[in-house]
């Protein structure tokens, strides 16, 4: 069968596929127009090394987006955690109970 192909079910996958051509097109193109080959290695190399992490990060986002919320997060105790009724500490005081008019 050739022509259409079907959308893809995994865009993660398509994005590294495309990452991976490029980490191999780029130094080619580097290597045409003159480049020296340690340059187009390197440059190989730290694309490589750029898809690999953006591959990772991606799955940890889809692990993180398909996992159900099966507990209840825990109430958060921060330090800006009111401690009583209408006190606030550190609050500036101007004086007695009325306003300022």
């Amino acid at each position: 069968m050739t022509g259409h192909r079907p959308p893809s079910e995994d865009p993660t996958t398509d994005v590294v596929r495309w990452a991976a051509f490029s980490c191999v097109l780029v130094p080619v193109v580097l290597l045409w127009y003159g480049s020296s080959f340690a340059g187009a290695t390197g440059t190989a190399l730290g694309l490589a090394a750029v898809t690999a992490v953006c591959r990772f990060l991606l799955r940890q986002s889809e692990r993180g987006t398909v996992r159900p919320h099966t507990e209840e997060p825990a109430p958060h105790r921060g330090r800006h955690q009111r401690s009583g009724s209408g006190s606030h500490r550190g609050a500036r005081h101007t004086g007695g109970g009325s306003p300022v008019g």
